[in-house]
């Protein structure tokens, strides 16, 4: 069985060699096999030179994607899913917060046919390190509103470690191009009536000036994208 690993990466040069060889490092369970697809969405900062290197030597080898001008994390994915070819599918960031060590923990509810998704929490009672108690309030806010519309029980709708099995979701039916791809992801796998795990992961969030890139502005986006999915699409 394949798994593939697709990876948006938006000006990400400080970390996303490190990121890459981590994954390629990344304990797997019998019979699994990685497949990592990277997109460079616009990078202005070395990060496509580095990656063209990098795919170029061929160590760690990954398939590149290149976006000629910025469009977004959700653009980012889903170039990256429609041209990744396992059979099950994993968003793995490029700024090093999470952790390609837990993906054992993360496939094993699927592979052990019990789910066909799987979220990697950050409110589970992984390791975590501490920072911004507004964002955390944020995150959750936005987690009870998304369950609300989808009655489902999340406790952390807006993590990046989403692993599902390909039959779940057509690609081409994704919408969203930015942040909003997170409740997109949530409102489709709901609709769906996809069996739905969650999983504790291990968090390292970085501050503003190490990279963070996301801010109170994609929180009203990320509300709208919540009504939109559920409601109006």
């Amino acid at each position: 069985m394949r798994l593939s690993v697709v990876i948006p990466a938006y000006n990400e040069r400080a970390t996303v060699q490190e990121l890459l060889g981590r994954v390629a490092r990344a304990p797997l369970p019998a019979g699994v096999e990685i497949e990592m697809v990277v997109v460079d969405d616009g990078s202005k900062d070395g990060t496509r030179e580095l990656l063209r290197e990098l795919a170029a030597a061929g160590e760690p080898p990954f398939r590149l994607i290149e976006h000629a001008v910025n469009q977004g994390k959700g653009a980012a994915i889903r170039s990256g899913f429609l041209a990744a070819s396992g059979e099950i599918l994993l968003v793995q960031d490029a700024d090093l917060e999470y952790d390609p060590t837990d993906y054992p923990r993360l496939l094993a509810p699927i592979l052990a046919g019990e789910a066909d998704v799987v979220y990697g929490s950050r409110f589970l009672g992984g390791p975590h390190r501490v920072l911004f108690f507004w964002h955390s309030v944020g995150n959750r806010l936005l987690t009870t509103l998304s369950n609300m519309l989808t009655d489902i029980n999340l406790s952390d709708m807006e993590t990046c470690y989403k692993v599902f099995r390909r039959e779940v979701l057509d690609p081409t039916t994704l919408q969203s191009n930015r942040f909003g791809i997170e409740p997109e992801l949530t409102a489709r796998f709901a609709k769906h009536g996809a069996r739905i795990y969650e999983v504790p992961i291990t968090y390292r969030g970085r501050t503003y000036a190490e990279g963070k890139k996301i801010g109170w502005k994609d929180g009203f986006s990320a509300i709208w994208s919540i009504v939109r999915y559920n409601l109006l699409s």
